[in-house]
């Protein structure tokens, strides 16, 4: 995982510090999206502060994406290879309401949708809460 994330950071043009490898690479082995507080207790040596700015640089290089599933913490996932977080790339989440799990469903593109004249989309965040494939 280390070199994957060593040649993600690379195609993002994202400078492959120790903490930015780590996150990345964890973030990486597991399918499914997770929130800071995830991310400290699986790398409880990393500073949570460290964590934090390291989610925000890869934000802002589109390694990326966050997600709001209404669980009230941000959760993370890695952008699909030729993400751009543009209105095109933007997905369906699935949140497990039992285990509070939020998975990507990357084969649902979340449709276009026509605004008003002189209306910006920043963000769209389309959530379906259920019951995962492992839960009863």
């Amino acid at each position: 995982m280390i070199d994957k994330a060593e040649r993600l950071l690379a195609v993002k043009s994202v400078k492959p510090t120790s903490v930015r490898i780590l996150v990345l690479a964890h973030l990486l082995k597991d399918a499914k999206a997770q929130s800071l507080k995830d991310l400290e207790v699986s790398l409880y040596n990393t500073d949570r502060s460290s964590i934090f700015r390291t989610l925000k640089t890869f934000e802002e290089y589109k390694v990326v994406h966050s997600i709001d599933d209404g669980s009230g913490m941000m959760k993370y996932a890695v952008c699909a290879e030729g993400c751009n977080c543009d209105p095109k790339d933007l997905h369906y989440h699935f949140y497990c309401t039992n285990c509070s799990l939020t998975y990507c469903l990357l084969d649902n593109p979340i449709p276009i949708v026509t605004l008003p004249e002189n209306f910006k989309m920043h963000q769209a965040n389309m959530v379906i809460k259920g019951l995962c494939d492992k839960c009863p």
